[in-house]
């Protein structure tokens, strides 16, 4: 059976949203991670190459197994071990201690991404069962410094924030928040005391947080322009390393 895709430009700008040479650096990284060792077994049907491509179109389309099967002329066997297999390695690298790091701006924020295992989501506020994934952003270069493994869409933003290590990830650094991360120690907008209002001063504060933290809002359009983060069939760790390697392909996009 002969397959639609290869790993040619045309095909990787248009299904990835990545030019061909920061599509390189990706499979640079996942050979580096270990990615073209031989496994048990019968070889790769696929180079290493097509098979990053094919790890990329899967989160960029969302697109069935049996789908991506035809387009690059394995069966959906093949196509399920290659997402298990090469979706952790595309996974976003810990984010080094900044030098100055008191005079670093950190924003974060959680989302909800739909999900189907239900052993990682719950009934949310959008009205479907939802996972909440907290990520951190540096607001100058607008870049992913951190995902925290998701929790379950119905855990407040601040709980979750803690519960998944975040606040050490953040420890150190300025982090603006909104008001759901009360108590945290972040960076918040002020809040009214009653029925009293806000000083002036206050409000132009607000404005202010609110014209920097919506660069967090920014970065969540763009990583779900990667169709797997609005509905992913994945289950275990399958949301965490898809948001993991959205966020690394973000980051390379973002890249000048």
């Amino acid at each position: 059976m002969c397959g639609v895709l290869r790993a040619e430009p045309v095909w990787i700008e248009v299904f990835t949203g990545l030019r061909a040479e920061r599509f390189a650096r990706l499979v640079r990284a996942v050979r580096e991670r270990g990615g073209e060792h031989p496994r048990m077994g019968r070889p790769w049907r696929l180079p290493l190459t097509e098979r990053v491509l094919l790890v990329a179109v899967y989160y960029r389309t969302n697109l069935t197994m049996r789908q991506l099967a035809v387009l690059f002329g394995v069966c959906p066997a093949t196509v399920c071990r290659t997402i298990q297999q090469v979706g952790p390695l595309l996974s976003l690298e810990p984010a080094p201690r900044p030098e100055g790091a008191v005079e670093r701006l950190w924003i974060v924020d959680g989302t909800l991404i739909p999900v189907r295992d239900r052993t990682v989501a719950a009934s949310s506020r959008n009205y479907r069962f939802s996972a909440n994934v907290q990520v951190v952003i540096d607001a100058d270069t607008r870049l992913v410094v951190a995902t925290a493994p998701p929790v379950a869409g119905n855990i407040a933003d601040a709980h979750a924030f803690r519960d998944t290590g975040l606040a050490e990830v953040c420890s150190g650094t300025t982090v603006l928040a909104d008001g759901a991360y009360w108590g945290t120690g972040l960076v918040i907008p002020h809040r009214r005391r009653g029925k009293r209002p806000l000083l002036p001063l206050q409000e132009a504060d607000n404005a202010e947080h609110r014209k920097v933290r919506a660069r967090v809002e920014h970065t969540f359009a763009r990583m779900k322009n990667y169709k797997i983060l609005r509905d992913c069939r994945q289950r275990g760790d399958g949301l965490h390393h898809a948001v993991q390697a959205v966020a690394r392909m973000h980051n390379l996009a973002m890249t000048a």
